[in-house]
């Protein structure tokens, strides 16, 4: 992989505010449904925690229930002014999760109510009090934004600062939430340096999909005595499905839009000494007009400072579609970039006012292989090896899925 191959090394995109597993606790009543915990047969025993009387709490607690004999009906936490806080049972039925983070130094009661089959009822009660504001935190973001549409192969970036390590990684990823509608199933994949943590379904995201993701850490421990800086969420929409193919070979890409092939595009790609990754990327970022500057990481000598126009960001390392008016003539003939996809002006207004961030580009037969991690790279992966990277164990029906990459 070359550094800055043909774009700047300009800094990510800017993440916001983030996302664990296929249910996602949200803001809502304190009931619990019908679907919630269903215990063995026996009397009705109920237990909660916080411990009474337990202090120094993270912001992050889940309010545990342990039942057996009946099952839990109503879910309650009040802070210490009797104003109630919302949340929602996990699916398995091992806690309550508060819809925020807790405020820091605040004293607050839970009351658990459970009920057998014959109707009789038992509730168990706890006070806590949360620990101060932490005095060290982990930055974290995330890659996706309220009411936005994205193409059908957006994966979920959570992103941590500085990285989480692998002994800690299993507790953040708990607190990370997905619903997608219609449902589709999916898994969280660390990269190596545990800095991002990805979620994809087996295959792209059906069309029209909405999603909502919550990453709760805000007060979440997360190892070396930091805590998550703040709960991270947001709302957005899959959009059509449009694929670009791109192949060395024939120094072509097809663009294939809900199943159609629409344009085929000449292509330049990069010149021997700066050779394109190939691999399956996903577009970042779109910028109408700006300038790629090489001079500060580039060999001296080989630096230059360009005004680029429809520009599509493929890698960190900076990798893009764009316009190469500079290129036509060798566009579908020779590899003359600096490891970009050049594209005539014409052909990029075009496949620039198409595309959406989360689109899928995949790059063949070229003499460089897409490193994990530079850029958006879940799709680089078969499913198998994927799910491997999740710090939690994946279900067999899950993990044995037919995938995409």
């Amino acid at each position: 992989m070359a550094l800055a191959a043909c774009g700047d090394d300009a800094k990510k995109p800017g993440a916001v505010g983030g996302a664990g597993s296929s249910s996602a606790p949200a803001p809502g009543s304190s009931a619990v449904p019908e679907s919630g915990v269903v215990a063995a047969d026996g009397p009705l025993k109920l237990s909660v925690t916080p411990a009474a009387g337990k202090k120094g709490v993270p912001l992050s607690t889940e309010i545990g229930v342990d039942v057996s004999g009946g099952k839990v009906t109503t879910v309650a936490l009040k802070d210490a002014k009797g104003k109630a806080v919302a949340g929602e049972l996990r699916e398995d039925g091992s806690s309550w999760v508060p819809a925020k983070a807790l405020t820091a130094s605040k004293t607050y009661e839970a009351s658990v109510t459970a009920v057998d089959s014959a109707g009789v009822s038992k509730t168990e009660t706890t006070t806590f009090t949360t620990m101060a504001k932490p005095a060290k935190k982990t930055g974290t973001g995330l890659y996706l934004f309220d009411d936005h549409t994205y193409g059908v192969a957006m994966p979920i970036v959570v992103e941590f600062n500085p990285g989480i390590k692998k002994k800690d990684r299993a507790a953040v990823q708990k607190r990370l939430f997905v619903k997608s509608e219609p449902a589709q199933p999916g898994a969280w994949s660390w990269t190596s340096t545990g800095t991002q943590v990805y979620y994809r379904p087996p295959k792209f995201w059906e069309p029209g999909t909405k999603l909502t993701v919550r990453a709760a850490v805000g007060g979440l421990p997360t190892g070396g005595g930091r805590y998550g800086d703040q709960d991270r969420g947001a709302s957005a929409k899959i959009g059509r499905s449009l694929v670009m193919k791109v192949d060395n070979k024939t120094k072509k890409m097809t663009v294939v839009e809900s199943g159609k092939t629409v344009r085929t595009l000449a292509v330049s790609l990069g010149a021997p000494k700066h050779p394109s990754s190939s691999g399956t990327m996903v577009v970042m970022e779109k910028m109408a007009a700006t300038v790629f500057d090489t001079m500060d990481e580039a060999p001296p000598g080989e630096g230059y400072v360009t005004d680029i126009e429809y520009a599509q960001r493929l890698t960190w390392s900076g990798q893009y579609i764009h316009s190469a008016p500079w290129s036509v003539g060798a566009q579908g003939r020779r590899n003359v970039s600096h490891g970009c996809v050049n594209v005539s002006p014409s052909n990029a207004k075009w496949l620039f006012d198409k595309t959406l961030i989360g689109d899928p580009v995949t790059v063949k037969g070229t003499g460089d292989k897409l490193a994990y991690g530079n850029g958006w790279t879940p799709w680089d992966l078969s499913w198998k090896e994927f799910v491997k990277g999740s710090a939690i164990a994946v279900p067999a029906e899950l993990a044995n899925q037919d995938g995409q990459s």
